[in-house]
């Protein structure tokens, strides 16, 4: 019986999960167009209730896409600084670095990189997402261009 309980409370745990991760991507197909963030706070304690930590930066992360659709800078800063706080720990760290990217704000001006930019060679992430025996190509090793303007002076 025990067991049986434990699998109830995990699939019912899981289905909390999916609930709100559904609700985070509706805040993501309407990012910009939101007039409050009500939803978002209260997916904010639905998700501290559940005790799903994992999704808090998913939020967080749909949040910094709402400000920079909206192009709110000091506000999708303050998003950015929160999102950080909640990846410090290395967890979705990269979700920073899309923030950022989304912003269209230099991974450069953190304090100190992190994410996919805490790594000082480009070859690197690379590595560490290549299947294993596969080729990874990096900076002055790309492989040649089959198709477009760069395979004519390619092939000259």
């Amino acid at each position: 019986m025990r067991h049986l309980l434990q699998q109830l409370g995990a699939r019912l745990l899981d289905l909390r999960a999916t609930t709100l991760t559904t609700k985070i991507t509706a805040l993501v197909r309407d990012a910009g167009a939101l007039s409050s963030l009500d939803a978002a706070r209260l997916l904010r304690a639905g998700i501290t209730e559940a005790g799903v930590t994992a999704i808090r930066a998913a939020l967080q992360l749909a949040l910094c896409l709402h400000h920079a659709v909206q192009d709110d800078h000091a506000k999708i800063s303050a998003a950015i600084s929160r999102l950080r706080d909640l990846t410090r720990d290395g967890d979705y760290a990269y979700y920073v670095d899309i923030a950022h990217f989304m912003a269209a704000m230099p991974p450069a001006a953190l304090p100190q990189p992190i994410g996919s930019t805490a790594n000082n060679r480009p070859e690197a992430c690379g590595e560490a997402w290549s299947p294993p025996g596969r080729h990874t190509w990096t900076p002055g090793n790309e492989p040649p261009a089959t198709t477009g303007p760069q395979a004519a002076t390619t092939a000259s």
